[in-house]
This record gives structure tokens, C-alpha cells and sequence, in this order.
């Protein structure tokens, strides 16, 4: 049987996560926030005093020991992801600006890219996967069936995640937050490694101009003439 993937792929504050997470649920499918992993080792190298030395060798391959023994589960919701770390409820942690950068530093480099790669195939299981993150419909899984790109203006993105960093109880400026976001576009999109980019069979929407169900009606009505072949 034929596993079913969905690929969402986008910059970050499109607001491919809590899609990805709406259609999970309703296709009932697994879940994959390839994004959440990479802010996950990020905080973790952070943590242990080893994400400003990647340079060195030995702290290298220690961090991809660290990449390969992280214990995940998302869970998708209607309201969104949970994510467990080692059973602890991470969700809001790493979604702080401060761990996206994280997440960024690490994703630049090719050998924990590589030693991430298996961890996400792994995730492709009966009777599908929703799979969302920057390269997963021309890197990771370009055999789906369905492949989606979703963005939206910078200018949009800085705005939802200032609403949503303020709902957290955090205090930011909108200008830095859009520095933030501009800058991690263009480091995303010039890595040498499995660049930010559209597949050539994807389906691209701008979320500039609509509402969360307006987006998700067009990824399902996407999703169901493809799926279906």
C-alpha cells in the first residue's frame, strides 16, 4: 500500500505549521515539523555550550550524535502542534525568535542536515504524512503526491508573529521581528544545501490576504485531486 505524503514547505510565519497540523488531524495522517527538529537540536547545542563551536571537529561530531538520539513526538491538533521532548512539552519554548536562530545556524550545515535526513524518512508511515517544513517537497520527500508552498509577505509574517509572540506574554518589536524574518529568508534561501524553494510541481499560495480556513480550503481541495490519483 502506498504511503500518502502532503508536503508544506515555506518561510517562516507563513503559517505552514498550524496548517500542516489542521491537515494531519483531518486526514488523520502523521506529522512532521521538520522545522520543530532543527530548532529542538538548536536549543539542545545551545544548551549544552556546543552551537558556537561547530567549527571545531569533535564538537561537530558530538552534535550529530545529539541529532541522531533526540527523542520527538508531534501530535497534531485543530489548534495546532505539540511537540515532546524526552516526553516534556516543548511547544512554546522553541518558538521563541532566539531558538529560530538556532534552528537556522544549524540547518546551514551539511553533516547535521544529513544526520536529520533519516529521522524524517522515518517519519513517512501507513496511512500517510503530513510533512512541513523548507525542503521537504524537493529534498526530503519529492516522490509526494502532493506538494504545497505557502508564503506570504515579510511584512505579513513579522505581524503574525508579533500577535502570536504577544500572546505568549513576550515583549517584541515588530521591526526587529521583521529583521529577523528577512534575514533568516535570505540565509535560507542561499544555503548550499537543499535551498528554500517552490518544487516544480508545487502548489504555491500567498497567505498574505487570507484567514487561516481560506488557505486550508485550498490546500484540501489541492489535496483531494491529488490524493486521489
Amino acid at each position: 500500500m502506498t504511503i500518502q505524503i502532503i508536503t508544506i514547505d515555506g518561510p517562516s510565519g507563513s503559517g505552514k505549521g498550524t496548517l500542516a497540523a489542521k491537515l494531519a488531524n483531518y486526514y488523520q495522517f502523521h506529522l512532521l515539523d521538520s522545522g520543530a527538529l532543527y530548532r529542538l537540536l538548536g536549543l539542545s547545542l545551545h544548551q549544552k555550550e556546543l552551537l558556537d563551536s561547530l567549527d571545531t571537529e569533535s564538537v561537530l561530531q558530538q552534535s550529530v550524535t545529539i541529532a541522531t538520539n533526540l527523542d520527538i513526538v508531534f501530535k497534531s491538533t485543530d489548534n495546532g502542534i505539540v511537540i515532546l521532548l524526552d516526553g516534556e512539552d516543548v511547544s512554546q519554548t522553541i518558538r521563541t525568535e532566539r531558538v529560530g536562530e538556532f534552528a537556522s545556524k544549524v540547518a546551514a550545515i551539511p553533516v547535521l542536515r544529513a544526520a536529520l535526513v533519516d529521522r524524517q524518512h522515518a517519519f513517512a508511515q501507513l496511512p500517510g504524512l503530513v510533512a512541513d517544513g523548507r525542503d521537504m517537497g524537493t529534498f526530503i520527500f519529492p516522490q509526494a503526491q502532493a506538494k504545497i508552498y505557502l508564503t506570504a509577505s515579510a511584512e505579513s509574517r513579522a505581524e503574525r508573529r508579533v500577535k502570536q509572540l504577544q500572546g505568549m506574554g513576550l515583549d517584541v518589536k515588530i521591526s526587529d521581528i521583521l529583521a529577523n524574518i528577512q534575514a533568516r529568508d535570505k540565509r535560507d534561501m542561499e544555503r548550499t544545501v537543499a535551498p528554500l524553494k517552490p518544487a516544480e510541481d508545487a502548489y504555491i499560495i500567498d497567505s498574505s490576504e487570507m484567514n487561516i480556513d481560506e488557505v486550508f480550503k485550498l490546500m484540501t481541495d489541492y489535496v483531494e485531486l491529488h490524493l486521489a490519483k
